[in-house]
């Protein structure tokens, strides 16, 4: 009978790999400086092999994919479909989901809000290690939740931790946060990048080994990236970014990974005396509602995940006072407005090197695709001429720089969604025109910024 052989403490480069049992300032193996990290070398332990096992379980067999059933998983909701569309239509049991955030942004209350509606069908578990249970039921009682069958735990020891999910067995754990958690196993301080991997992937595993729902909360450093080792990204299944405007109660959570439905994915919420509540509609918070028409204002059709979003691109343009023109961005990059603009001068005949320059997408919402490229352009043209688009007028396409208008994907879910919220004329790339008509919207398709120029 063999005995499984404890986890001992080793050091390893964060560069090269290189192994040792002490510390050195100075990694022996590829010379790097501060490389050396405590890490845990624990062998695994010797069983036979499951059935259906999940990456890192040990006795594996090499086995032919077409002899797996790839059943169905069932996907729990959560309640809240703005969630439920972000993490691909529910939540995965043995899944591990990671939230990342700033300070204050609503992580725990939406988690907490997340756990008393769940609570209802599943067991749940509310791990703190920041706030101390008080603090969490005076939470839970000012967003008037029902958190009866809800149970927390104040504890900071990844070893309790365990201990009391394989006594009480939950369905659902939530860890606030992760950078709190400790091992004992280890002598760093919680929150270093050795006790957050190693506590990460502890849970991770406890995860996949009894079937639960594990939410991880993580902190955002001041770059905007989560704390801690990337890793921390790799070993979970879903990572979310809670976005906001610190002066707008509007949320936005983004999926960057997801391992059972589409990145990119978006929810949008808003925060309230009763804590976030979910928006239906998110193309009404990302268009602002001008009396008449106004110099500078396009609407546009961005994607996001699965979801077609309508969006205002606001722009102003004039005179430079300085030697310098300035080329200011808010939502897109910096870099392709000063090629927009290029384009627009070479092949539309509108200089703009002697003008300043500013791009502000509405609502805080960041456009990621090239498929606002003809809005940006048209509404910087609009400023500059002084002359207001249409408010029901609608453009979206891709500028490459011969002066095509690129078409763009799904464009036609674009157009119904243009069609549902009420305006009258979309400019679209000519690839992107409806084979059938669109009751109560006017299609104008163009090839070239020419043609675009024109049809404006």
């Amino acid at each position: 009978m063999s005995r499984t052989k404890p986890a001992t403490v080793v050091h390893r480069c964060t560069e090269c790999g290189h192994v040792q049992p002490k510390w050195a300032g100075q990694c022996p193996g590829c010379g790097g400086w501060n490389t050396l990290v405590e890490s845990l070398e624990s062998p695994a332990p010797a069983q036979p092999a499951r059935r259906g096992g999940y990456a890192g379980a040990a006795g594996g067999t090499v086995v032919s994919l077409a002899s797996v059933a790839a059943e169905d998983v069932q996907r729990v909701l959560t309640g809240t479909q703005e969630l439920d569309r972000v993490l691909g239509g529910g939540l995965v049991p043995g899944s591990a989901v990671l939230l990342g955030g700033d300070p204050g942004i609503g992580k725990s209350t939406l988690l907490l809000q997340t756990v008393a509606a769940l609570s209802a069908r599943l067991s749940t578990l509310y791990v703190t290690g920041e706030e101390s249970v008080q603090q969490v039921s005076l939470r839970a009682k000012r967003l008037e939740l029902g958190v009866e069958r809800v149970f927390a735990l104040a504890e900071t020891s990844l070893e309790r931790i365990t201990a009391q999910v394989q006594e009480r067995k939950p369905q659902v754990l939530v860890v606030d946060s992760i950078q709190t958690v400790y091992s004992e196993l280890l002598q760093s301080a919680p929150g270093s990048v050795a006790q957050v991997r190693e506590c990460a992937a502890q849970l991770v595993r406890l995860a996949k080994q009894t079937n639960t729902v594990v939410f991880l909360v993580g902190h955002v450093t001041k770059e905007g990236a989560l704390a801690g080792p990337r890793v921390l990204e790799h070993i979970v299944d879903t990572v979310l970014y809670f976005e906001g405007d610190p002066g707008s109660r509007f949320r936005v959570v983004r999926a960057f990974k997801n391992r059972f439905g589409a990145v990119n994915e978006l929810g949008v919420f808003a925060m309230t005396e009763g804590g976030l509540k979910e928006v239906k509609n998110p193309s009404a918070i990302f268009l602002s509602r001008h009396e008449g028409e106004t110099p500078g204002s396009v609407v546009t059709v961005t994607r996001e995940g699965s979801r077609p979003m309508l969006v205002e691109v606001q722009a102003l343009v004039d005179e430079c006072q300085s030697g310098m023109p300035r080329r200011v961005t808010l939502g897109m990059e910096q870099n392709r407005l000063a090629m927009l603009l290029a384009v627009l001068h070479r092949h539309g005949g509108v200089p703009m090197g002697n003008q300043d320059v500013f791009i502000n997408l509405v609502g805080g919402v960041r456009l990621t695709e090239t498929a606002g490229d003809l809005a940006v352009v048209m509404a910087a043209l609009s400023s500059y001429r002084d002359k207001p688009v249409p408010r029901d007028w609608v453009m979206f396409g891709e500028l490459g720089l011969t002066g095509e208008v690129r078409p763009v994907p799904n464009g036609d879910e674009r157009l119904k969604e243009v069609a549902k919220h009420g305006f009258k004329t979309a400019l679209v790339p000519h690839k992107n025109a409806p084979r059938l008509a669109i009751a109560g919207l006017q299609v104008l398709a163009v090839k070239t910024l020419r043609e675009a120029l024109d049809a404006f």
